[in-house]
């Protein structure tokens, strides 16, 4: 499902990572990490592919609510996981979205 997003300006928070072959609890951290963004002041929306590269787009209201969903505790802890355990590498990039346009889903 694409995210629903606001007219723009908004702001894109791209997370692109490599997985290692350590899958036990990533599942589960991946979802509490969606459902915990979701309940943040700002967040906007999400989208997310994964095959051999990663993919999560997150979308955000300001530049502080994205600082503060960095700096939330257990978010912290999850990136720590990941970087210990879960991802070969991974990058980051903040984006501001100046302009959206789409071609509508087709009905079922």
């Amino acid at each position: 499902m694409l995210a629903q997003t606001p007219e723009p300006p908004y702001y894109a928070v791209i997370f692109t990572s490599v997985r290692t072959e350590e899958s036990e609890g990533y599942a589960d951290t991946a979802d509490r990490m969606v459902e915990l963004a979701a309940e943040q002041p700002g967040f906007l929306g999400v989208e997310s592919a994964r095959n051999d590269l990663g993919i999560t787009v997150s979308y955000w209201a300001s530049l502080e609510a994205i600082r503060s969903w960095k700096h939330h505790a257990e978010h912290t802890l999850a990136r720590q996981q990941g970087r210990d355990t879960w991802y070969q590498c991974y990058k980051t990039r903040i984006c501001l979205v100046e302009r959206d346009y789409s071609f509508e889903c087709r009905p079922d």
